[in-house]
């Protein structure tokens, strides 16, 4: 039951380390993303159970595509990851993500944050993932909070303000009460994006861990 599990903990990582938003067009006033074709994220990730190291860096291109009836832009990955697709609708950023065939899900929409919401504000979407050994799709359920809003945040001696910081938590049914924990926290700062994240997630019972931080290294915003 190990390793079943473990596509759980990667496909809430994937929730969980969305990097940047555009909604095809030109702003004036960034929002919580760049929108220049050009501008480039280098990342630095730290997993901790591996204790590995690795880096990417994203690529926002001048491609746009339609998907779920939205305009969604394109970004390309140096570590040959599938392409990211996001879009700002109104206050609402969106993420459309390419999955692993294991999940039994080949891409999945969803908010990943919303822009002037209140502090306590709260939303939440459910996955049905399939899991070896379950004769139906496991309901993997996201419940995201915004925790903080306006405040300064220094990642890799980089001080950014007007950060807006999330808390996601999740629930697994058929997992009783208490047999899972999470420490899931992402930061987004105006103009950059996502500019730290952390990914704890333990699973005692099915001897599950993982631990994974994101930073932001460098960013050259056009």
């Amino acid at each position: 039951m190990k390793k079943p599990f473990w596509t759980i903990s990667s496909l809430i990582i994937a929730f969980s380390a969305c990097k940047k938003s555009n909604s095809g067009t030109a702003e004036t006033s960034p929002k919580y993303m760049s929108l220049a074709a050009g501008s480039t994220w280098t990342y630095e990730s730290n997993n901790a159970v591996t204790a590995t190291t690795t880096t990417n860096t994203v690529t926002s291109t001048s491609r746009d595509s339609s998907i779920n009836s939205k305009t969604y832009h394109v970004f390309t990955n140096s570590n040959g990851a599938a392409n990211d697709y996001y879009n700002i609708t109104g206050n609402d950023y969106y993420t459309f993500k390419i999955l692993s065939p294991a999940l039994g899900i080949s891409a999945v929409e969803t908010i990943y944050l919303k822009e002037n919401a209140a502090v306590g504000t709260t939303w939440s979407q459910t996955v049905n993932v399939t899991v070896t050994g379950f004769p139906t799709p496991v309901p993997v359920t996201f419940i995201n909070t915004i925790t903080e809003t306006g405040i300064s945040r220094t990642v890799n001696g980089q001080s950014y303000s007007d950060v807006i910081h999330i808390t996601t938590g999740i629930s697994v049914t058929g997992l009783p009460p208490g047999s899972i924990s999470t420490d899931i926290q992402s930061y987004y700062a105006r103009k950059f994006g996502l500019i730290e994240s952390k990914n704890k997630i333990s699973i005692p019972t099915f001897s599950v861990n993982a631990d994974q931080t994101t930073i932001l290294k460098a960013a050259t915003i056009l």
